[in-house]
């Protein structure tokens, strides 16, 4: 009798699609599983045993005598299950097991049954266990600074997957069935990934937790805010299409960071506008070319325009960090703010000059309307915004001063971290690096805001994430703000 293991991959874009894959039970080999994970013989046999039903998988001596004694202990927990059912010791070495077992086998009757019922030829008796257990994988963890090269960091993350085993059991036939669900890795933001969570902290997921569209005709605005990490590279992806993002989400105003494009390159850029979008403003770096630089595309005509603060005397608008357009009823900012570097070069200058000068720039706009300031603001503000807030103390955008400095300029003047106030205790993040694969591990940071005047909070409908999107090593956040 063959013995074969069937492996389904679960597909979560379709629905519970499976793709069983047949492989000879004797090429299975445990130890180094075909799913490449290590199951101790010991942990899962209790755990089988302590969910299995009243009603007992029979098994017997007979159906197992003959086979190599490696299938034996590993067929459904033979090494556990059946030794406890036969009386012998279930606890010891792997040999010692070998060995007790083998004696009794070879000392039983041919008729003797390892269950509580004979096996008959015409029943067959299923049963489903779901199994829980940890996998300790050695993986990058994304401990590396943003933007900087401080050097990566590994460690271990215990990540727990849900196994379903169904193991049928019939006259000269048994199958061990593994189902595992692949809507983990391509939707890994539905996994509560942190190093140090919350017992009440709960993983973001648009899919269900963004609230019903508003009824038909009332008034608001839509605007997606998104770090390209390079226009022109992003536009040469034949995966990308931004037709296909704005007929998604059918954005009144996009709002892009980091174009890294040059002044002459714009009107180029311009023509390959999507239609319907007729109004673009570009911020260019003057100090060093093919870097930074933002912009904002929309369909509806602001009343005026600013480029950078306008501050006398002020460095900060030599980078093309910073866009203003002014709308009836609100100002909206759009903003990629400086990086502190390798080696925290820039960390004195981000904290005491970059974020008092736009803290005051935005509370003077604010004077005659709202603000609302979105972008790439560089800075996990607390610990529920980073995958790994302790190995990251001294990383850029996780230093102490940051993150003081964008309570105390930002958020005690009475600005609102819309998604904070819409979803707290919510683990979403909007940025994953490159280097450590940190995207298809969801351990990332949350970079990218919309921060509101107070006096407009309460008109936010949504503020939510898209970590579906792809294209760099950000994800596209988006504002729903009822006028």
């Amino acid at each position: 009798m063959n013995k074969v293991l069937q492996l389904g991959l679960q597909s979560s874009v379709v629905q519970a699609a499976k793709f069983p894959v047949v492989v000879p039970f004797r090429s299975l080999r445990f130890a180094s599983s075909i799913v490449g994970v290590r199951v101790g013989t010991s942990s899962f046999n209790k755990r089988l045993m302590s969910n299995a039903t009243s009603k007992s998988v029979p098994l017997s001596i007979n159906n197992i005598k003959g086979k190599p004694m490696k299938v034996v202990l590993h067929h459904f927990a033979c090494s556990g299950y059946l030794l406890m059912k036969l009386g012998l010791p279930v606890k010891g070495l792997k040999k010692e097991l070998i060995s007790t077992l083998q004696l009794h086998m070879d000392n039983s009757s041919p008729d003797e049954s390892c269950g509580a019922e004979k096996e008959t030829t015409s029943s067959t008796l299923s049963e489903t266990v779901t199994i829980k257990r940890k996998i300790r994988n050695q993986e990058e963890a994304n401990d590396e600074a943003y933007g900087n090269d401080n050097g990566e960091k590994k460690a271990k993350q215990s990540t727990e997957k849900n196994l379903k085993v169904k193991v049928s059991s019939k006259e000269e036939e048994a199958s061990l069935t593994i189902a595992i669900s692949s809507s983990n890795q391509s939707e890994p933001w539905t996994v509560l990934a942190h190093k140090k969570p919350e017992k009440d902290w709960k993983a973001y997921n648009p899919k269900t937790m963004r609230p019903p569209s508003l009824p038909e005709g009332t008034k608001s605005v839509k605007i997606m805010t998104w770090n390209v990490n390079g226009l022109r590279a992003l536009l040469k992806l034949e995966s990308f299409s931004a037709l296909q993002l704005a007929q998604r989400e059918d954005f009144d105003v996009l709002c892009l960071q980091e174009t890294k494009i040059q002044v002459k390159d714009v009107e180029e850029i311009k023509k390959a506008l999507i239609d319907g979008y007729d109004h673009s403003y570009w911020s260019c770096s003057v100090s060093k070319l093919g870097y930074s630089g933002t912009a904002i595309i929309s369909r509806i005509k602001p009343l005026s325009v600013r480029y950078g603060t306008g501050l006398s005397g002020s460095d900060h608008d030599m980078e093309g960090r910073i866009v203003t357009v002014e709308f009836d009823s609100f100002y909206l900012i759009n903003t990629y703010v400086p990086n502190s570097g390798d080696g925290l070069k820039r960390l004195s200058y981000r904290v005491e000059e970059w974020d008092r000068t736009l803290s005051n720039y935005i509370k003077e706009l604010e004077k005659s309307k709202p603000v609302v300031l979105t972008g790439d603001l560089n800075c996990a503000h607390e610990e529920i915004d980073i995958y790994n807030p302790a190995g990251n103390k001294r990383s850029a955008g996780f230093t102490i001063e940051e993150r003081q400095s964008f309570g105390e300029n930002f958020l005690e003047k009475g600005f609102v971290d819309t998604f904070r106030k819409q979803h707290p205790g919510v683990v979403g993040y909007t940025y994953w690096g490159y280097r450590s694969g940190a995207r298809k591990t969801n351990r990332g940071w949350r970079l990218d805001y919309y921060l509101v005047s107070e006096s407009i909070a309460a008109n936010v409908h949504d503020s939510y994430i898209l970590p579906d999107v792809n294209g760099s090593d950000h994800c596209p956040i988006g504002l729903i703000l009822k006028l």
